[in-house]
């Protein structure tokens, strides 16, 4: 027992458990036995009692005691992703030597090396998104580092992640924001690289529900009210596919899934359309049982086609080309016998579990593929890793972030060899993923036997050949035109080594000038005449001294000037300056702060009446999910949680989020969009303008429509009191002859 556990027991056969406790542990158990091939019930048994133990008295924010927590990522570890019992134990134990006086030493002496080393990476990544910029991109770094030595990190990680998400409306709304936008931002790309189709999607959704639940809720209950026809619609497009399938000798399994909310919301966005025209809202999946093959994936493939016409265009062959992720699948989209296209995706059932888990499912499988498909993903983290910088760790982010999602093409070797990049990679990304020797000392390339530039955009299906030279060939303005992290990677190094150089250069030059004149001055003086004339550093001086685009003496004049001029008088200016911004800063935020009734706005839990200002890019209206930014002057910028803007205002100025609550009486009017799509006939506007001003007293800021090929759109901008008037007048508008569709705009 170590010191700092002393009074953690840490003999398991002493420890008991409530009657409660006992139940919860044989249902983890009896799920483990259900989902695992191997379990082993006393090292689940074991860890289950150190969690319970470690985390006594310890509650989380919805009141729950908190070993409860952990075992719900257990839970999901054992269920949902199917991984092995050192992952559950590992899942129940991942919180203790963060949270409790539990060491590593401690871990493992009960439990061995292999659980010791998952929690340890476990520990060493929970600083996530704790800090900002350079330092949260280290931490996300650190996160890839751990998954490189033992996978099994980062499927415990999304399993904590996906169990806070769940629980997410314990917290309150700036913390909701925070870690929604972080889902939505890095875990659930990060998801969709490993394959974890589910947990991806389920991330998305939950953090969708939070960053905009106006959106969420419409696309749910839409999904609500079409869920009979869709279901209907379904079975009768299946029957004859299994009637077909039946006849023909196959074991298989046939299901129609809708597509995830967020999906169907980026489809929404991407093109343009309301709900009523995204009409691919679900995929017909065929399910081939062991022991049918890919080729048995052809064969449905040509009788789904001789049932029904297929769009050639929307064919993928993801069966001899799988994608990075190790996803494998047959894609067609065919038209119903109602007109309706409708996805089929065609995959065996070892395939599904790839496709559905992923990192999960080729651990599962390592034994029988020689851990081919491990070995692909541990390869892809290496290779992002490779040779990372901490000055470049924001950059990093970046850029893997961008190559998470992207399209994938295919392109050959002169050899033949199959090399998958991302849409939009060149012959020097193809270099640079053969090998950084080659990126850097590429000269030109041959794309299907022709002599093409090396900024040229590859399509899937080129073979292409890079010729290099003996010296280095790295141009700086090549950073726009590659995609992968590979050569981004090393443009920056280049260019920040070339940069670093005519820095030198330039200091090397002033310090020559400055020492030959005598002139005496220090950093702090130097960067306020670097400000005098616009420059934002000195460093950026250095650089457009050496870069010539600066003379030296145009700047050693300024110096002088400075040096010559009233520094103290200057000095006392700032104090002044700097006095009266804290005083005016302490007299809106403090003094005017004071509790008025019930007509202020609630901020953090009180009535206030600071300063603050609707944001235009998203115009909030009262009832609207909102949140407030606190700006360097005291007021405060009201926001709708998914305005286009929050992501990047939570990054940047994550400490200055504040709760925002409406108020029960606003007494102002509010301006409100609405998008109205329908069929065009006479006395449409006058109907609509009517319903507005007479029927629903609403006064109209501005109405646009227009017509075409007897269709019409239109945008109307009202006055409203809060989100219930907005809501009604929608409604009202849903009932006029004609009117298709009417919902809310930004």
């Amino acid at each position: 027992m170590s010191q700092a556990a002393a009074h953690i027991n840490l003999d398991m056969k002493s420890i008991e458990l409530s009657d409660a406790q006992q139940h919860e542990l044989n249902q983890l158990l009896s799920i483990c036995d259900e989902y695992l091939d191997y379990v082993d019930s006393n090292l689940i048994t074991k860890a289950f009692k150190l969690c319970v133990e470690s985390h006594k008295g310890i509650t989380r924010a919805s009141g729950e005691p908190y070993y409860l927590h952990p075992l719900e990522v257990a839970i999901i570890v054992a269920k949902e992703i199917g991984v092995d019992d050192v992952s559950v134990a590992a899942a129940l134990l991942h919180d203790t030597v963060e949270d409790t006086e539990v060491t590593l030493d401690d871990i493992k002496s009960i439990f061995g090396k292999t659980v010791t080393q998952i929690i340890d990476g476990l520990t060493k990544i929970s600083g996530v998104f704790k800090n900002k910029d350079a330092k949260q991109a280290e931490t996300f770094m650190k996160l890839l580092i751990s998954m490189s030595e033992d996978l099994r990190v980062v499927l415990i990680k999304f399993a904590d992640r996906l169990h806070n998400m769940r629980t997410l409306q314990h917290l309150q709304k700036p913390k909701q924001i925070k870690i929604a936008t972080e889902t939505l931002e890095l875990y659930a790309p990060l998801a969709h690289r490993f394959g974890l189709f589910k947990i991806k999607s389920e991330l998305e959704d939950l953090s969708f529900k939070y960053l905009d639940s106006e959106g969420y809720k419409f696309i749910a209950r839409k999904l609500r009210e079409k869920k009979e026809s869709r279901e209907s619609f379904v079975e009768e497009f299946m029957y004859p596919l299994r009637n077909h399938l039946d006849k023909a000798g196959f074991n298989f399994e046939i299901k129609g899934r809708p597509k995830h909310i967020y999906s169907i919301y980026k489809k929404m966005m991407r093109q343009q359309k309301p709900f009523e025209e995204i009409y691919d809202l679900f995929a017909i999946r065929i399910i081939l049982e062991d022991p049918h093959t890919k080729e048995d994936c052809w064969r449905v493939y040509s009788m789904i086609t001789d049932q029904y016409k297929p769009i050639p265009e929307r064919f993928r062959d993801f069966i001899s080309l799988p994608k990075n992720n190790g996803y494998q699948s047959l894609h067609t989209t065919v038209i119903s016998n109602r007109g309706i296209k409708v996805e089929i995706q065609i995959r065996t059932r070892k395939m599904d579990e790839i496709a559905e888990k992923g990192l999960a499912a080729h651990w599962k499988y390592k034994e029988q593929n020689n851990s081919a498909g491990l070995d692909q993903y541990v390869h892809w983290v290496r290779a992002v890793l490779e040779n990372p910088r901490p000055d470049e760790a924001t950059d990093f982010v970046k850029d893997f972030q961008l190559n998470l999602y992207q399209e994938e093409i295919y392109v050959f070797t002169p050899k033949g060899e199959l090399k998958t990049l991302p849409k939009g990679s060149t012959p020097i990304d193809f270099a640079f993923e053969i090998h950084s020797h080659i990126g850097e000392r590429a000269q030109a390339a041959r794309v299907n036997g022709r002599i093409v530039p090396l900024r040229y955009k590859l399509n899937s299906g080129d073979q292409v050949e890079v010729i290099t030279g003996k010296q280095l060939n790295l141009n700086p303005d090549w950073i726009n035109d590659v995609v992968t992290h590979k050569a981004k990677s090393r443009l920056r190094q280049f260019i920040k080594q070339k940069e670093r150089e005519l820095v030198d250069k330039g200091r090397e030059e002033f310090k020559k000038r400055t020492e030959k004149l005598d002139i005496e001055i220090s950093d702090q003086d130097l960067a306020k005449v670097a400000n005098r004339i616009k420059y934002p550093s000195i460093s950026r001086v250095y650089y457009d001294i050496g870069a010539g685009y600066l003379e030296v003496a145009k700047f050693i004049k300024s110096v002088k000037q400075y040096v010559s001029g009233n520094k103290a008088a200057e000095e006392e200016a700032e104090k002044k300056i700097t006095r009266l911004q804290d005083d005016e800063f302490q007299e809106l935020f403090y003094d005017d702060a004071r509790a008025i009734g019930d007509s202020g706005l609630i901020i953090n839990g009180s009535y206030t009446d600071i300063k603050y200002t609707y944001s235009k890019c998203c115009n909030p209206i009262p009832g609207d999910d909102v949140i407030g930014f606190l700006s360097r002057t005291g007021d405060i910028k009201i926001h709708r949680t998914n305005c286009r803007n929050v992501p990047n205002l939570v990054k940047t100025e994550g400490d200055r989020i504040v709760d925002i609550k409406w108020p029960k009486k606003v007494d102002n009017s509010f301006v409100g969009g609405i998008k109205i799509i329908g069929e065009d006939r006479v006395g449409l506007v006058t109907d609509i303008t009517t319903q507005i001003s007479k029927q629903l007293n609403t006064n109209m800021k501005s109405i646009n429509v227009s017509s075409e090929d007897g269709l019409f759109e239109g945008s109307l901008i009202l006055y409203v009191q809060d989100i219930v008037h907005l809501e009604r007048v929608i409604k009202e508008l849903k009932k006029i002859e004609g009117v298709k569709d009417a919902y809310r705009f930004d």
